[in-house]
């Protein structure tokens, strides 16, 4: 007599293992073994339709093959969208095409294009389709999730990559003969307290650090101007964190400090510092206060200060941005800056495989805004244009040098 009660038993234990195909041939090798009236029986214990058992039984009879990971034999089961509406690939096309976006009547103009609102156009247009169907499709048209990605740089000098190649042979030809050749830039200004920081880390489960909601400035503590001075020979930063205003005599206090506390003993023997620079900002190349404070820099260290500026919208090509900022940004990422001396600590700890040191100071001094400089206090700087794009390259000696 069949026992139908373990057959049920076994088919509940197998449901979630085997598959449709596995779940079939189980079937039916349990009819047989049965014998006769074993298919209706196997078919009341499971449920599993006697025409399904049936056919499990022609397959193992058979040997049918229905290849590596089929489940049906070819040409079984639901058809492809496509196949029974013809038209649906080409309406999803025009639907997503970038050229629509110039097409004020385009439906999806504007409107975030979510799988849920293309398959809600799609069947406003008489396709049926759900929006779990909709992203197979679109892979198959060549599309993917996309972020937006920053490359372009607005209008591009002419003399863009020309300028690249005379800071790259000026550079060079300053570390081939020892002299210093240092990348400056300010980082971003970073609020002070319990605030978010970007990026996460490993922590105890379910266990986040709390922050703030909201970023509003803590009146206290405010916020901090990390300046930064890349040595590239040597593979080194110095990073002053100001309090107060991100001004160009900020900036040159910063170079200063790194000339003192590190550059002087690294090249004793220097005559002349190099900078690489962006065009803007407190070291901009039209910035009259820069050169004034570079000619007092120069004054009190004997050097001749060369620099060379990125042309406009290049600045994430000064060494700086990814030989030093990028690696104080992923040591510090989730990581609340919660006072001063915590931002000090985070930049002083900074390091790569590469062998990237870097040091830190606050610099508490005051640097006012909006300091004039007369034309002639502006004469007076010893500043040299080179042949190519003086306003870009320039030399400011000493001023007891002829």
């Amino acid at each position: 007599m069949v026992d139908e009660a373990v057959i049920g038993d076994k088919y509940r234990l197998l449901a979630g293992v085997l598959d449709e195909r596995g779940m079939r041939r189980w079937a039916a090798a349990e009819a047989l073994c049965v014998g006769r009236g074993g298919t209706a029986a196997v078919s009341r214990a499971t449920g599993i339709a006697e025409s399904t058992i049936r056919r499990g039984r022609a397959e193992l009879a058979c040997e049918e093959r229905l290849g590596p990971g089929r489940v049906r034999r070819p040409g079984a089961g639901r058809k492809a969208l496509t196949e029974t509406d013809p038209a649906l690939l080409g309406a999803l096309e025009r639907l997503v095409d970038e050229s629509s976006r110039g097409d004020p009547e385009a439906p999806l103009r504007w409107t975030a294009k979510s799988l849920r609102t293309i398959a809600a156009e799609l069947r406003g247009q008489g396709h049926e389709i759900s929006a779990s169907s909709v992203a197979p499709l679109l892979r198959r048209l060549g599309y993917s999730l996309q972020a937006n990605q920053k490359v372009r740089e607005g209008a591009r000098h002419p003399d863009r990559d020309a300028q690249f190649h005379h800071i790259n042979e000026t550079v060079g030809t300053a570390i081939t003969a020892g002299e210093p050749v240092i990348s400056v830039d300010t980082k971003k200004k970073e609020l002070i307290g319990d605030f978010k920081n970007a990026g996460r880390e490993w922590r105890p489960k379910g266990a986040p650090e709390k922050v703030r909601t909201h970023d509003f400035k803590d009146k206290v503590l405010g916020k901090v101007n990390p300046y930064g001075v890349y040595d590239i020979a040597q593979d080194a930063g110095w990073v002053s964190v100001g309090i107060d205003n991100d001004t160009a005599q900020f900036a040159v206090a910063s170079i200063r400090g790194w000339w003192e506390h590190l550059g002087r003993t690294r090249y004793p023997a220097a005559k002349t510092l190099m900078i690489t620079a962006d065009c803007g900002g407190s070291n901009g190349n039209r910035t009259r206060l820069w050169k004034t404070e570079l000619q007092r820099l120069a004054n009190a260290t004997d050097l001749q200060v060369r620099v060379c500026h990125f042309p406009p919208g290049t600045s994430k090509w000064n060494k700086i941005e990814h030989r030093l900022f990028s690696f104080i940004s992923m040591n510090w990422r989730a990581k609340p800056l919660v006072s001063r001396q915590t931002v000090i600590d985070l930049i002083a700890a900074t390091t790569t495989q590469a062998g990237l040191e870097v040091f830190a100071r606050l610099d508490e001094h005051p640097y006012p805004k909006a300091i004039k400089v007369s034309d002639a206090e502006l004469a007076r700087v010893k500043l040299q244009g080179h042949t190519f794009h003086p306003e870009w390259n320039y030399t400011i000696k000493p001023s007891g040098n002829s």
